[in-house]
Parts: structure tokens; C-alpha cells; sequence
């Protein structure tokens, strides 16, 4: 009997809790939210998405540009009228781009290896644009990492790589100009595998394939035991290494704006890659805003990547990177979603701009002479029609004076290029010194810090040391690298303003100079100011042969003879700290007397060339950088000397007070 009891309850405990677990799970069940129904994943064989990323002039868009030509997708007269600049690219297309020799914007491309379709994305190599390479990393499902067989990893290769790794991508390196003489193809390649065990690269991405190529001569190897003929080894890796995408084509669209295009007759485009589901043209969407807003809109027109440029399609399917028109006020970070079942994608962040600089009305004696667009009205309009398209800038009126704008951006390169831009578009304006950005952390100044990476001949070695540590730098790593001395150094970054002409003048121009953000760390207190003072014109007028050849001995002069000053105009540098009044329109007395001097003839000089990038760093907080179309002087804020001497005497007395 107790045998058959036992059975009987534990056949009673069995069923009761058979029917608790059936009661929770009915339950919950009815708890639970209705969910969209599974869609399966497949992937889309017939698509690779490919990113080039590299430190500046490592040779990137060289080598897309032999890729084009050996596509077969062209004829090669189609190409050589689009190949310009000084380096004959074909991609680079801006004229600054041409005249510079970088990539200022990331610029799709596409085209076919065969049934597969490849979106390549050149990505610029500058620091002032590291923003821009980030987001277009989230558009990709692989990248190649070109590096210099001669130089190695620089700053911005550590910078690419781990945005690349943050990204969850696993980059296949591509030696790079295996040509060069001085080439150093296996340090290099463990150079590069020391930076993948530095950034934690996992034990899949420290297996990265290699290949060797010389990107101007059109050729690629997997093995350097194997003569290279052609680039067919990269595009066989590009269809072998980089993963096809794995898309939902039946769940509900959804679409992520990586970059912002402009065109003055449609407005804002787009662009961005479908994570989900399809896209038509005439679709009624939901644009899924940053901030959590929402907007209902519709897709007037629909691009994809063709070739060169962009072709107008009815459809476009998830993996696909597209181009949408039609959507106002769109921004990166915006997500196209399904009107219905629309969900947002995790937001990118957007760089926040780390350079500040004042922008005004250029009011100099010679305003008007050569620009187009001179009043205030005018230039603020461009600068806000500047925001539509270059989304790391930020514009706001200067409390302090209401005529002036404060704007913002990445770098000096950053700026100097819009101020460029503006200059060839007939605009003229005046520009202060750059000012960094600093932020308050705990209750403490941070100000940014730039990874410094010189390379230089040892017997120029001191100079440098000399220079860096006079503006806070700090040596952490230093090697022989062949005939060059190797150091890397953190250094604030207002430091590097100016630090490059100085650079170069300590060392006849030997030494190579590359920096990228490192972090915001603690004041580090004052930086020596320029070191020389500054000629400044008396008189408006021409510059004379006679006048010059008097200031020769004095210091060094930015100007040559018959050409036209101002009271005010920075005309030279002067040869000891204090600024120097001249009137460089002084011309010779005419006498009848003979003299026994008057026959000897002296030898004038040649001015300093002052480019604008140079010109920005050279200017001190008293001045200003005047920009025209046909022309750009340095002159004071205040141009008569007696406001400049009430001035000084303004600030002493305040001085005294406190």
C-alpha cells in the first residue's frame, strides 16, 4: 500500500506541475506584446560594400583609380579627361582636392567584378575629416587598411583601425608603394600586426590577409615571391574576404543617413545604407529624427552608386547604398523608417568641432576692389548655407560684437578650406586667430591633446626636441628608423599652431610632421606667443624699391615693390619681439646734386609668400587674416597706430587695477 501511495502523489505532483507550467505559460503569454513575426536573413551574394582607409598619402585614391581603369567598365579616353591635378587622379575631382593633393569628401564609387556588385568608398586621410571616415565605416562590411611600405602606421592608420574594429570589421591590410627604394616591407607588416595586438584586435582579425601592391603602377600580390602584373589579386580578395551583406529583405524598412549631400535645386540628399527591408520612389515614410521626433515625408527620387556618379532607380533593397531626395530638413544620424512599423537605428554621433574662429566683414582701405559678395549680410548667408552640407561646422553670432560670427570646426585644414572656397567664389572677409575649444570636466579646464608624430634627421633632433617642449609636448617614444630619427610626442594642440613653418625652418625643411586627437586632458599651461614682433605699414600706397631696400636689414618683408599697402598692413617681420611702424611708400628725393653713392646698385630681396594656411598660423590675437579673391594680407585690427597705442594704454591701466 505505501508503495502504491508514493506512486499515486508523485504521479499527482507530476500532473499539478504540468498544469502550472501550461497556466504560466497561457499566462504570460497574454502579458506579452503582439511581436512582428520572424523574417528570415539572407544574404546578398550579388553586393560587397569596401572601404579604403589610411593615413594621409599612403596612396589611397591612387590605387581606386587603377582599380577604375582596370575594371573594364571604362574606356581609358573616358578616363584621361577626367584624370587633372598634380597627381593625374580621376576620383579627386574638387579643385582644392586637385591643387592639394588629398581627399577633402569620402566619394562612393561602383562598379562590377564580374555578377558582383561593389560599392567602394574612398575616405579622406586627413585628421580634420577622421568624422567623416567614421560614419562612412558603418556603411561597410569590409575594408581594406593601406599602409606605406616605406613610413608604417602613422597617427591616423591607429585612428582608422580602431573606428574600424569599434565598427566590427575585419580590416585586410594592403601594403602599399612596395616600389619605393626605401621600403621596409616586413618591419612594416610587424608594425602593423603590433598595432592590431595594441588596439585588441581578437584572434580572427590578427589573421588578416596582406597584400602587397604598388598603387601607381597598377599592380597587386599575395605573395611577394609571385611577380605582380595587375590588381586582379585585389579584386578576387575584395570577392573571397570581405563579407556579403546579411540583410532582412522582407521586414520593414529601415535606413540610416551616414552623410549629407546639397544641390541647390533639390535641397538636401541623403545618403546612407538600407540595414532593412526596400525603398521605392513615391514611398510615404517616417523619418525617425535624433531627437525622437518624427516626420511623415515622401521619397520624390531614389540614387544608387553607378560607376562614377549616381543613376535615378525605382528600388532599392536592403545591403544597397542609396541616395534620397525629397526629405527636408534630414541630418546624419536620421533614420528612414517604415511608416507603420518604423523603428529608429542606434544614433551616430557627429564630431564636435575643436577649433573656433572669427569670421567678419572685411573693412580694410582696399575692400571692394576685387570681391564680389563684400557686406556682412552676404558672407553670413554663405556660412549658413554652408551648414546644409558640412555637417561638423557650427555657426553663432560673437556675444561680444554683434558683426562678428563665430565658427567652428575640426582643425585649420578644416576651416582654411572653407575660407578657400569662399575666397574663389568672390567673397571677401577678415579672419582671427584660431582659438581652441577647451571643456570643463570635474570643474577643471581640459583642453585637447594631439598625437604627434615627427620624423627628422638626428643631427636636427635638438631643434625639435627643443621646439616641441617649449609648447608642453612630451616625448613618449623615440627609434632610429634607417637615415631618420622616429619620435612620437602628445602635445596640446594649440601648440601646433604655427609649429609646422617653425618646424621646418629649424630644419631646412627636412622634417616630416603628422599629428591626429589624442584625448582632453588638463591645462597645461601658458605657450610662448611668436617670438618676433611685426613691420606694420604707416602710409597707403605702393611699396617702393627705395623703402625696401632700407627695411631689408630690419627683418624679413611679405611684400615687393609696387605693390599697393595700407595704414595698418602687416608688411614684414620684424628682427626683434617689438612690432615696428614703417612707411614702405617712402621714395627717393630728387636732387640735383651729385652724389657719389647714387650709382651703386643693391640687391632686393625676394618677399615671403605667405599662403593662407601659413598666414592663420603666423596672425596673433591683435590681427587679422584679410581674405580676397585676388589677394590675402595680414594687417592689425586696429590700423591706425594712435587707437593702437590708446589701446595698450587701456589694457596696462586695467592690468594695474586688478
Amino acid at each position: 500500500m505505501k508503495k502504491s501511495r508514493r506512486g499515486e502523489n508523485s504521479w499527482q505532483i507530476f500532473t499539478v506541475a504540468i498544469s502550472l507550467i501550461s497556466y504560466n505559460a497561457r499566462w504570460h503569454g497574454s502579458r506579452e506584446p503582439s511581436r512582428s513575426p520572424s523574417f528570415m536573413k539572407s544574404t546578398r551574394a550579388d553586393l560587397r560594400n569596401v572601404a579604403i582607409i589610411a593615413h594621409v598619402d599612403h596612396g589611397k585614391t591612387t590605387l581606386v583609380d587603377n582599380m577604375l581603369r582596370q575594371s573594364g567598365l571604362f574606356r581609358r579616353e573616358e578616363l584621361d579627361k577626367l584624370a587633372g591635378g598634380q597627381h593625374g587622379l580621376i576620383v579627386d575631382s574638387n579643385p582644392l582636392e586637385r591643387e592639394r593633393g588629398i581627399t577633402i569628401l569620402a566619394k562612393n564609387i561602383a562598379f562590377k567584378i564580374g555578377n558582383v556588385k561593389v560599392n567602394l568608398i574612398d575616405t579622406p586621410g586627413h585628421a580634420d575629416f577622421g568624422g567623416e571616415v567614421e560614419r562612412v565605416l558603418k556603411m561597410a562590411d569590409g575594408c581594406f587598411l593601406l599602409v606605406d611600405a616605406a613610413e608604417g602606421p602613422l597617427p591616423q592608420t591607429r585612428f582608422v583601425l580602431r573606428k574600424a574594429f569599434d565598427c566590427g570589421l575585419k580590416p585586410i591590410v594592403v601594403i602599399n608603394k612596395i616600389d619605393r627604394q626605401d621600403a621596409r616591407i616586413t618591419d612594416v607588416h610587424n608594425a602593423i600586426f603590433d598595432l592590431f595586438v595594441e588596439l585588441g584586435a581578437d584572434d580572427a582579425a590578427l589573421d588578416f590577409p596582406t597584400i602587397y601592391a604598388a598603387g601607381r603602377q597598377g599592380i597587386a600580390t599575395l605573395d611577394l615571391a609571385t611577380p605582380a602584373t595587375d590588381l586582379q589579386p585585389l579584386y578576387k580578395t575584395v570577392l573571397d574576404k570581405v563579407p556579403a551583406p546579411v540583410v532582412d529583405l522582407d521586414a520593414p524598412l529601415q535606413m540610416q543617413v551616414m552623410s549629407i549631400d546639397y544641390s541647390d535645386y533639390v535641397g538636401r540628399i541623403g545618403i546612407g545604407r538600407i540595414f532593412a527591408g526596400k525603398i521605392r520612389k513615391g514611398q510615404r515614410i517616417a523619418l525617425l529624427k535624433r531627437d525622437g521626433k518624427r516626420v511623415e515625408a515622401n521619397i520624390k527620387q531614389l540614387f544608387e552608386f553607378d560607376r562614377l556618379g549616381r543613376s535615378e532607380c525605382e528600388e532599392l533593397s536592403a545591403g544597397d547604398i542609396a541616395a534620397v531626395v525629397g526629405l527636408e530638413g534630414v541630418d546624419i544620424g536620421d533614420t528612414i523608417a517604415d511608416l507603420e512599423k518604423g523603428e529608429a537605428l542606434p544614433p551616430i554621433s557627429v564630431d564636435e568641432p575643436t577649433l573656433d574662429m572669427v569670421f567678419r566683414v572685411n573693412d580694410s582701405p582696399f575692400v571692394g576692389r576685387s570681391g564680389t559678395y563684400v557686406t556682412s549680410r552676404q558672407v553670413r548667408d554663405r556660412l549658413f548655407h554652408e551648414l546644409e552640407s558640412n555637417v561638423a561646422m557650427r555657426v553663432k553670432p560673437n556675444p561680444e560684437k554683434a558683426d562678428e560670427l563665430i565658427v567652428s570646426g575640426r582643425g585649420l585644414l578644416h576651416l582654411s578650406i572653407l575660407i578657400e572656397t569662399m575666397r574663389r567664389e568672390g567673397y571677401e572677409l577678415s579672419v582671427g586667430k584660431p582659438r581652441v575649444i577647451t571643456r570643463q570636466v570635474n570643474g577643471a579646464m581640459h583642453e585637447p591633446i594631439e598625437y604627434l608624430v615627427i620624423e627628422v634627421p638626428p643631427s636636427a633632433l635638438g631643434a625639435v626636441m627643443e621646439l616641441v617642449g617649449s609648447r608642453r609636448g612630451e616625448c613618449v617614444k623615440m627609434d632610429a628608423r634607417g637615415d631618420m630619427t622616429h619620435a612620437e610626442f602628445t602635445i596640446p594642440a594649440r601648440g601646433l599652431i604655427g609649429l609646422r613653418t617653425r618646424l621646418l625652418n629649424a630644419t631646412q625643411g627636412q622634417a616630416i610632421m603628422h599629428h591626429n586627437f589624442y584625448d582632453y586632458q588638463p591645462y597645461k599651461g601658458a605657450i610662448p606667443a611668436r617670438i618676433n614682433g611685426v613691420m606694420i605699414s604707416t602710409e597707403t600706397g605702393k611699396a617702393t624699391s627705395y623703402a625696401i631696400e632700407g627695411l631689408q636689414d630690419r627683418g624679413t618683408l611679405f611684400v615687393g615693390p609696387m605693390e599697393d599697402v595700407y595704414e595698418g598692413q602687416v608688411v614684414g617681420e620684424h628682427c626683434r619681439d617689438n612690432d615696428l611702424p614703417v612707411n614702405i611708400c617712402r621714395e627717393k628725393k630728387l636732387t640735383n646734386v651729385r652724389s657719389a653713392t647714387s650709382e651703386i646698385k643693391t640687391t632686393i630681396k625676394a618677399p615671403r609668400t605667405m599662403t593662407l594656411e601659413i598666414a592663420l598660423e603666423y596672425i596673433e590675437e591683435d590681427e587679422f587674416v584679410e581674405v580676397t579673391p585676388e589677394a590675402i594680407r595680414m594687417r592689425k585690427i586696429l590700423l591706425k597706430e594712435a587707437d593702437r597705442r590708446k589701446f595698450d594704454r587701456a589694457q596696462r591701466n586695467r592690468y594695474d587695477r586688478n
